[in-house]
């Protein structure tokens, strides 16, 4: 009833292995009829019937288009019926200079990119088609018999284009953006539909329909319709994918390692812009429906400042406008009479500013009727402005395929960064309707149910941009799409404050880190109800320990003193262990805009090879060499696997040799956070603040195995790589080499500090 979900698509087309569901009439691409080169596209049109000679003319065919826009990446369109109009938008896609190599003789074909390479004999008989993909001279996967495929539906205008692809024995599939159910998406259906459903169900604020093996490569489905993912369900054996079209395009995206496999994804998708180095700090927040004023505002600020706890973003929730007055970009008078002022007096206090909007604009906004009379809201079929009651009483959305609606938009969120707002939380962006309106540039409604969020999440990004520069820009997002890891960052949603949603929290987050984003917080304590002490003090550390860190709930206060005074030394501790970390965190956050490799990382990330990695959603890395194992229980207790190799607990310097799993007890203010072997984390000089100098007073905790060696970068806060230090080790002797001095440089060796004599090139300890 509220028009934001398209009509109720039939759930499968196979009624078991050989049988369909009534209605349904399949069309399959096995033979190969005949073939054309065009430059370095070769396009395949194929037949149903393996046996077709001369005679069989007519008859349902699939036209199979292979392109690559970037090594080691092939582009695979099935198209039925190319004479339709063209539905967008479309996403967004980069390329880079490749040059393929096509062989086309009388009985098979190929087409290789880079390493990849796609293989097909030409007339294989019945249920002998098999378009394989090789990479790196291994089979990856393939299109078997009767996997492309076009499904008539008696019961619909469009039938269904759909593609299956082999999942071989191990083979686990991760990703399709924010999903909170298992970290391994076998065995699961999942729509691409963005809603607002909460972390406790099967839908997502963030569909990405992008996924990734732990077989070297991943699957970019290249259309932002509701893409229908069956990953061994309805065919046990195959990934299915299908679209309400009659074309459908993929991308296979060979990579020797995930690494790799991000980097050209995220080549083709964007990657991330580099977040400010004061956005790493802690933000907190007035909450989302409570009441609060200037002097409530201060008073959190005071507090925290009182308990010594380093604060870095305060952020204003709905309530600075007025209730059922959103989205009208003005403050509540009645509550912030001098918004000015008190802007500049928080700033005075080395404070940024963030406030909430949303793209909707309420009936009882001032702005309202502007919008509807200058056509910057989305419109009726009939003309009229389309209106919802829920959320905001008689709301509309805004229309941002309008080039006007979108400077119009950006013009209201100028005139508050002039004022002293620094950046936005650009929540909701998912209810977005579908059925019987229309946009300014004519948008596929269902294609731009999805896509709506990149636009409203680029225009505000953009807008950011202009008034601050582009190294201040940021935003605080709920929704997104493939591509709209561009604009970071983004929030795992409304979870709750109890230890089952703790752990959706981050299934979801690491399902994102492989779906591209780089970026990523959560709502420490969680956003529905008030959380225990106990969760809140546990679930501190899980958020510090995340590249973003925000304190945020729904109707009451998230400061720590309102939990217990013990919330707030451990909220201290965490704070300033991050804000100490920043040089390791900024130089991972570096590696994620320039690579698209993401800061939080699930641990089948770094160790693909290490079978006991592939399942554990539990734990994660954070950057390359730091393994993080929240505490999920309300007795401290955590069982964590560490793999091979000598770690170091960087708490207590603790060693655990990998390899195995470890069952032990912490308490409120340790967890585990080890440190790979032959890695080095820079703790920098200063721990009240993330934004500071990072090569000044550093101490590198070194884990260095005899006759090893470790390097790290040191980054400045403008993204820069200042240094690059590496220590070498020979039984009792660490060497260690700077590309430039390095002032008051210190070695932690098993908790000793050794003093690297000020400004060094080489030291012998």
């Amino acid at each position: 009833m509220m028009n934001f979900r398209k009509n109720p698509k039939r759930m499968s087309f196979y009624n078991g292995n050989w049988m369909y569901e009534p209605g349904i009439t399949p069309v399959f691409a096995e033979s190969v009829a005949d073939t054309a080169v065009d430059g370095d596209t070769l396009t395949l049109f194929t037949s149903q019937n393996p046996n077709a000679n001369r005679r069989d003319l007519g008859g349902p065919m699939l036209t199979i288009k292979l392109t690559s826009p970037a090594p080691n990446i092939i582009g695979v369109e099935l198209t039925h019926f190319k004479g339709g109009k063209s539905a967008y938008p479309n996403f967004e896609l980069g390329s880079a200079p490749t040059a393929v190599e096509i062989a086309d003789d009388a009985d098979s074909v190929s087409y290789k990119s880079g390493e990849l390479e796609l293989k097909l004999k030409k007339h294989a008989g019945y249920m002998g088609w098999n378009m394989e993909f090789v990479g790196g001279g291994k089979k990856l996967t393939a299109s078997g018999a009767r996997s492309a495929a076009y499904f008539y539906d008696d019961g619909a205008e469009m039938g269904f284009t759909s593609q299956q692809l082999d999942i071989g024995v191990g083979e686990c599939i991760y990703g399709l953006g924010e999903r909170f159910g298992p970290f391994v998406k076998n065995g699961q259906d999942i729509d691409m539909w963005q809603a607002d459903g909460g972390t406790g169900s099967e839908q997502a604020y963030k569909n990405v329909p992008f996924y990734m093996s732990n077989r070297g490569y991943g699957v970019f489905v290249d259309s932002p319709a509701d893409i229908r993912f069956e990953v061994g369900t309805t065919k046990v054996e195959r990934v299915m994918f299908s679209a309400e079209s009659e074309t459908l395009r993929y991308f296979v995206i060979y990579g020797a390692t995930p690494a790799d496999i991000l980097e050209r994804y995220t080549l083709l998708t964007g990657r991330p812009a580099l977040p400010p180095a004061w956005s790493f700090g802690l933000w907190l927040s007035t909450s989302f429906t409570t009441d609060y004023d200037e002097a409530t505002a201060s008073s959190f600020i005071d507090g925290m400042a009182e308990r010594e706890i380093p604060l870095s973003v305060f952020h204003f929730d709905c309530f600075w406008m007025k209730g059922n007055h959103w989205t009208d970009f003005e403050w509540d008078a009645d509550m912030f009479p001098d918004p000015e002022g008190m802007l500049r007096r928080y700033h005075e206090r080395g404070l940024k500013i963030c406030v909430w909007i949303n793209p909707y604009i309420a009936q009882q906004s001032r702005l309202f009727d502007e919008a509807a009379a200058k056509g910057y809201l989305i419109m009726k079929e009939d003309g009229g402005v389309w209106q919802t009651d829920l959320w905001q009483s008689g709301m509309g959305v805004v229309d941002f395929t309008n080039p006007a609606a979108c400077e119009w938009y950006a013009g209201h969120l100028t005139r508050l960064m002039r004022m002293g707002v620094d950046c936005f939380k650009t929540d909701f962006g998912e209810r977005i309707p579908v059925k019987g309106v229309k946009y300014f540039d004519g948008s596929d409604p269902v294609r731009m149910h999805n896509y709506y969020t990149e636009l409203y999440n680029k225009v505000v990004f953009t807008a950011i941009e202009r008034e601050r520069g582009v190294d201040e820009a940021v935003v605080f997002a709920r929704s997104g799409t493939a591509g709209t890891q561009k604009y970071p960052l983004h929030w795992g949603g409304d979870n709750a404050g109890n230890y089952p949603s703790m752990a959706e929290t981050l299934r979801a987050g690491l399902s994102l880190a492989v779906s591209g984003y780089g970026f990523w917080s959560h709502d420490i304590g969680g956003f529905e109800a008030t959380a225990p002490a106990d969760l809140y003090k546990r679930w501190c550390a899980f958020g510090l320990l995340s590249s973003h860190s925000r304190l945020h709930g729904s109707s009451s206060y998230r400061v720590p003193w309102s939990f217990d005074e013990q919330a707030s030394e451990v909220l201290r501790r965490f704070v300033r262990l991050k804000n100490s970390m920043m040089p390791y965190i900024y130089e991972h956050a570096i590696e994620a805009h320039e690579t698209g490799v993401p800061v939080l990382r699930p641990m089948v990330f770094e160790f693909p090879d290490d079978p006991a990695c592939a399942y554990l959603d539990r734990q994660y890395m954070l950057g390359k060499n730091l393994l993080v194992a929240p505490v999920f229980s309300e007795d401290g207790t955590v069982d964590f696997y560490v793999p091979q190799g000598s770690w170091t607990s960087v708490l207590d310097g603790k060693r655990y040799e990998g390899g195995r799993w470890y069952r032990e007890r912490f308490d409120y203010f340790s967890l585990p956070l080890l440190l790979r072997e032959n890695a080095i984390l820079p703790i920098g000089g200063c721990d009240d603040r993330p934004d500071y100098n990072y090569a000044e007073g550093l101490t590198l905790k070194v884990n260095v195995a005899d006759g090893g060696r470790a390097s790290c970068e040191i980054p400045n806060i403008t993204g820069v790589r200042d240094a690059l230090v590496t220590v070498e080790r020979s039984g009792k002797v660490y060497t260690v080499s700077t590309t430039k001095p390095l002032e008051g440089l210190k070695l932690e060796i098993e908790g000793k500090l050794y003093d690297c004599n000020g400004l060094v090139t080489e030291a012998t300890l």
